[in-house]
Formats: C-alpha cells, structure tokens, sequence
C-alpha cells in the first residue's frame, strides 16, 4: 500500500513529557514518487489549530551511510528525491515546539508526485523530562 497516498499525517504526539520526537519514515520501493515532509505543532489532540516549525533530518539512501544532519525552515520542510530504498530521520526538540505555544506534535506526508511508497512512519520519544518510573500516554 502507498503509505503517502494523498496528504497523510502521522499520529499527534504530547510532548510535554519529553524533550525529544524523532519520525522515522521509510520506503523500500518507490522509483518515482516524491514526498515534502513537515512537522506541524498542533494546540490539542485534534489538531484544531497547526503551526509548521522548524526540524532536523537526514537522510540515508540505499543503506549507506547516513547524510548530514540539516535543519529544514518550517514552511519548506524537506522533499527527498525519488528514488527506492530511503529512511528520513526527522527530529523535533522542544525548545522547537514551545515557540509555537503548542505541546503537540506530528509529521505531515503531502504526496507532491502521485507513485506509491511501500513505507511507513515510526515514532520514538527521548529524553524524558522525569524520571518516574510510569510511562505517559503521548500518542492520542
């Protein structure tokens, strides 16, 4: 199935627990179709009102080593070229999302050229701000 089918976002996730989200988004096959990644500060959990902030990424091609890690402007995001085989790491700090006012967060996947990408996205949280022992609920 073609994980970017369309305009598509990923789940909303609390970052008021952690300092760090990191979306990893990953396609094995997929010759001609092009995606421009944005992250979206978000006020509540149904996105009701979004911001696009600034973040970092790389991206690693064919399972080599890993590109440089860049910092994307938030309205140009970044639009890897076609091609198969590519994992883009994007990574959000808070410092990044308390500009917005906003403590929620997810990644938007606008399809600018229609192919199917046979991928998905991950999500993983880091740097939690406490140490408790009990785990937040962040993906609403």
């Amino acid at each position: 199935a073609d994980f970017a089918a369309g305009d598509v976002f990923s789940d909303i996730i609390n970052m008021s627990q952690h300092n760090r989200c990191r979306f990893i988004t990953h396609w094995g096959v997929g010759t001609t179709g092009v995606v421009k990644l944005t992250v979206q500060a978000c006020d509540d959990v149904d996105a009701s009102n979004t911001s696009a902030i600034p973040f970092y990424y790389r991206i690693t091609l064919n399972a080599t080593k890993p590109g440089a890690i860049t910092l994307a402007t938030a309205a140009t995001g970044v639009s890897p070229a076609a091609g198969s085989a590519q994992i883009i790491e994007i990574e959000v700090t808070a410092a990044q999302l308390s500009a917005s006012g906003y403590k929620y967060v997810r990644l938007s996947v606008d399809e600018t050229t229609d192919d199917p990408l046979l991928g998905g996205v991950l999500i993983e949280r880091s740097e939690p701000r406490h140490a408790d022992g009990l785990p937040a609920i962040a993906t609403v």
